[in-house]
């Protein structure tokens, strides 16, 4: 964990496994968009998101057949999966029993009673309840009030739950309160996190495609995650959900506050380079895809940054003319030309790799 942000103490909740709030590591989600109908697909989606990282991963539940379908995936799968229900709070009923959480919308679920019976269900399964705030999607009432959607309307919206829930003696939940704007959204967040104690699910939603979506994502998220306000994220993309994963953890990565698979240090590129580091970087980063351990690869083109880069990273290589310098655990290792670069620098990493390995094994064995 990051020590230059301080966290939000929250509430715990357990979204299957995954610990949610209280300090525990923010986990990283996103959801499917195979037809649910389509079990087979569905099933390889989600292990596909478990693979690139996903703690959690929601799947929409608009109907009953769909339901029935959610059942038959979460027997199939291991990652904790959230049911995404709109609408008819029967079919929040019907996979209650399934889901390792109920995600539910105030704007649409419909009146008290309703809501009052999704927590009983909750309660008796001892499932945790994500209450989805949404600026496309509130009440009827507050768009009359405020004329276009604010902060303050999803505030509003989303204490007006937290009253019902309230009243029913609930408490194990989440909240999240999303817009596509970046200030509603940051605005919005920061004034429920002074008001409640739950645990916070961030995101910007439909933030667009994946470049556009992953700059919004980055800069609104990671405002609210270096404030300390943040339990949980979603970066939504017009993309493969695989993308939202990576750009999820590249934002955690960015803040010191999580770290997954190699985290590449590479330089702009410029004339001064002796070889071509952006084609090095790309071909690298394919490669080690599979990789889910901790490591970090210096790679830059020349030797006006590259030694002290280089030396802070756990492989790092710095580019001179004749042949550039590879460096392990900060000490100069090896001359390599430019033909051998990437086999060289994967070499190295996955034999740094278990060698890590190794030696956790050792010191297990010792203690």
């Amino acid at each position: 964990m990051s020590n230059w942000i301080k966290r939000k103490k929250t509430k715990t909740i357990k979204v299957g496994d995954v610990s949610v709030g209280g300090g525990n590591p923010i986990s990283v989600q996103s959801m499917t968009n195979t037809d649910t109908c389509d079990v087979l697909s569905t099933v390889k989606q989600i292990n596909d998101l478990e693979s690139a990282g996903a703690d959690i991963v929601r799947v929409s539940v608009p109907g009953f057949d769909e339901a029935k379908a959610f059942k038959e995936i979460k027997s199939a799968v291991n990652i904790p999966l959230v049911a995404d229900i709109h609408f008819d709070y029967k079919i929040a009923l019907e996979v209650a029993d399934t889901a390792d959480c109920l995600r539910i919308n105030p704007g649409n679920i419909g009146k008290e009673k309703k809501v009052k019976e999704v927590i009983n269900a909750a309660k008796y399964n001892n499932v945790p309840i994500r209450v989805g705030v949404n600026a496309g999607s509130l009440e009827k009432d507050l768009q009359k009030k405020y004329g276009e959607p604010n902060a303050d309307a999803l505030v509003e919206s989303a204490l007006r739950h937290v009253e019902i829930l309230d009243k029913f003696n609930f408490d194990n939940y989440k909240m999240s309160l999303k817009a596509s704007n970046i200030e509603m959204t940051v605005d919005a967040y920061r004034k429920i996190s002074k008001i409640i104690n739950q645990p916070l699910h961030l995101g910007i939603t439909e933030a667009g495609s994946f470049r556009a979506g992953t700059v919004k994502s980055s800069i609104g998220v990671g405002m609210l995650l270096s404030e300390g306000i943040g339990d949980t994220i979603r970066i939504s993309l017009a993309s493969d959900p695989v993308d939202e994963i990576k750009i999820g953890w590249d934002i955690l990565k960015s803040l010191n506050i999580r770290s997954r698979g190699v985290k590449i240090i590479a330089c702009p590129s410029c004339s001064r380079q002796n070889f071509n580091v952006i084609k090095v970087v790309n071909e690298l980063e394919q490669r080690l895809e599979d990789v889910s351990d901790d490591i970090e690869v210096a790679i830059i083109g020349c030797y006006v940054n590259g030694p002290g880069e280089s030396k802070a990273a756990n492989i790092g290589l710095t580019g001179a003319s004749p042949n550039n310098l590879l460096y392990v655990d900060g000490s100069p290792n090896k001359k390599v030309s430019n033909e051998d670069l990437v086999n060289e620098l994967e070499e190295q990493v996955r034999h740094k790799i278990i060698k890590n390995k190794t030696e956790l094994e050792k010191i297990i064995l010792r203690s």
